[in-house]
């Protein structure tokens, strides 16, 4: 009873949030953004040409009106048809967002599971080579474009000059064998890439519990070291790792997924919103970005409730 009270009030509270993102991005691609008119009659078209299309694509309503219009398109999740396919754009999102989670969440839940562990290493030998040879790396992989990554990987792997194990691009996926041909390569950049921000910044904060009295009158009694890792400094360095995971959720979704997916050749949401930068395609950018403020929101929440979960001194009054 009391995570749904909580779970109500923060949605209200989000809707401050929703409102600002849609109305500065509504600002810019739609009001401030390019006028379709021309690309749709061509050249030399007459002024009630013009007028027509300016009505259908509805240039000739205020600001506010389309704003509105927006936030309902938002609300009931129906926003039109795409302008370059002409393809509801809700069978789009249906269509491609699970292709884009398959994509990502490999590479993601790895990254962070690794981060951790290595991280746990890290800091039980803090000082010392193993220490300096983790966070040496940690450091080198962070300074890599994942561009750059994704073109290494690529030549490595899937490449005739490299081991050509794995195709280079496409998403034909039938089963699990199939699945895992295609999903490997972007989920090894995607790990390889994150690894050291996630290292270097669960190292920072599992040190920092390290230095904690409660750790050090625990050895001071004779707990074991290993013991004292997991149960006392992880289970109370959960807090900030979470809250870095979750936070990360709706930007590698989008942008993680639109240059592996954009890169690959792989028709995932990532993939039909760089299309969509690229044509201009208004209904699918708004859904995109409009989705991901409404993404925000609920990892908000769901935040909340895991600080809840790992520590129940945390109260969600």
């Amino acid at each position: 009873m009391e995570t749904l009270q909580y779970t109500l009030r923060k949605l209200v509270t989000g809707i401050p949030l929703i409102l600002g993102v849609t109305l500065i991005s509504f600002t810019l691609m739609v009001h401030f953004g390019p006028d379709k008119t021309y690309d749709l009659l061509g050249k030399n078209p007459t002024q009630e040409q013009i007028t027509e299309v300016r009505h259908q694509l509805g240039y000739d309503k205020s600001f506010v009106v389309r704003y509105t219009q927006y936030l309902k398109e938002l609300a009931t999740m129906n926003f039109g048809y795409s302008d370059s396919s002409g393809e509801k754009v809700s069978s789009i999102l249906i269509r491609t967002m699970p292709v884009s989670l398959a994509l990502i969440l490999p590479g993601f839940v790895l990254g962070n599971l690794f981060g951790v562990i290595l991280a746990l290493i890290a800091a039980y030998h803090r000082g010392h080579w193993i220490d300096k040879i983790i966070m040496g790396v940690s450091v080198m992989g962070m300074s890599v474009s994942f561009l750059i990554v994704i073109i290494a990987f690529q030549v490595i792997f899937s490449s005739s000059q490299g081991l050509d194990l794995f195709p280079v691009r496409g998403w034909d996926v039938y089963s699990f064998t199939d699945y895992i041909h295609y999903v490997t390569v972007p989920t090894l950049a995607s790990i390889f890439v994150s690894l050291g921000y996630n290292t270097r910044f669960y190292r920072a904060v599992i040190v920092e519990e390290m230095g904690r009295d409660h750790v050090r009158t625990a050895k001071a009694f004779g707990a074991h070291p290993i013991e004292l890792l997991f149960k006392s400094v992880l289970k109370n360095s959960l807090i900030p790792i979470i809250t870095r995971i979750m936070f990360s959720i709706p930007l590698v979704v989008i942008s993680g997924s639109l240059l592996l997916e954009s890169y690959f050749g792989i028709p995932g949401v990532g993939k039909v919103t760089y299309d969509a930068i690229l044509s201009g395609d208004q209904p699918i950018l708004k859904a995109v970005v409009g989705l991901t403020a409404i993404m925000f929101v609920f990892t908000l929440i769901i935040n909340d409730i895991l600080y809840k979960v790992v520590d129940p001194r945390i109260s969600l009054k």
